[in-house]
């Protein structure tokens, strides 16, 4: 069985802001095509083209509806969709890599990044088992379990511009959704959006301790809430009585025959 470390120098890891994103899931396609040309084998896609296509993503992008509470205003909040991304949370606690039987799974001490030595890895599954947050997938063609590596091979490449050594899915969100950064540094700019967001960890009762937080969505305010004719600023008048051209040819229309008197 694999050993945690009993702390990490860093704590590398990602910021989502559930209120910013769009679900468009350009983070799910940009992690997809790197992950699959880069760091470790392959991801695979089974039967892409046919009726039951399926593969390995190491990002995922779910949505859901939910009721926000009401503001105290009396009229109940309207349903609001919101998007949740989901991969590897980088748990400090992660009983993935404690279940591990050859050691292939493990995290970093210097970073604190949980990723996967594929060579070693024998598909038994146990650590997608010992996930609480489905965040392992087996690749059915490689037969080695895959799970988010924070694009451990961007962040430190140095052939790489530097706006670039960032995890794909955060250089790709359109909404800026996603931050990265270490969050054991105050100071950084991931921690200072918890804090002032009240960032949260996805299910904290599994005792886990996963570094990725979550940003909450905002609660909308009453002027949000109302209904809003998208057509209603171009069906109002202009003026009130008709001018020039247009109000010479109002009169001379009324003076005709059955024209209003």
């Amino acid at each position: 069985m694999t050993q945690l470390p009993t702390a990490t120098q860093r704590k590398l890891g990602l910021v989502i802001d559930l209120d910013t994103c769009v679900g468009c899931h350009a983070c799910v396609i940009s992690c997809k095509g790197w992950n699959t040309e880069n760091y470790g084998a392959p991801l695979s896609d089974l039967d892409p083209y046919g009726p039951n296509p399926h593969g390995t993503f190491l990002n995922r992008v779910h949505s859901y509806e939910v009721q926000p509470p009401d503001l105290g205003t009396g009229t109940p909040a309207p349903a609001q969709l919101i998007h949740f991304p989901k991969s590897c949370l980088h748990c400090d606690d992660a009983p993935c890599v404690t279940v591990c039987p050859t050691g292939a799974s493990y995290k970093r001490v210097e970073d604190g990044i949980v990723l996967v030595n594929e060579s070693d890895c024998i598909g038994c599954g146990l650590c997608a088992w010992a996930c609480p947050y489905g965040a392992r997938e087996k690749d059915e063609v490689e037969g080695v379990m895959k799970k988010c590596t924070l694009c451990v091979d961007r962040i430190y490449n140095e052939n790489l511009p530097e706006v670039d050594r960032t995890p794909a899915c955060v250089r790709t969100c359109p909404a800026g959704a996603r931050h990265f950064g270490d969050l054991a540094d105050p100071d950084s700019h991931v921690s200072q959006l918890v804090a002032e967001r009240g960032g949260m960890d996805l299910m904290p009762e599994m005792g886990t301790k996963p570094v990725n937080k979550y940003l909450p969505p905002r609660p909308r305010d009453a002027s949000q809430r109302e209904e809003i004719d998208i057509l209603a600023p171009f069906l109002e008048p202009v003026a009130e009585e008709p001018k020039g051209f247009l109000g010479w040819l109002d009169r001379a229309l009324d003076a005709l025959p059955g024209g209003k008197s």
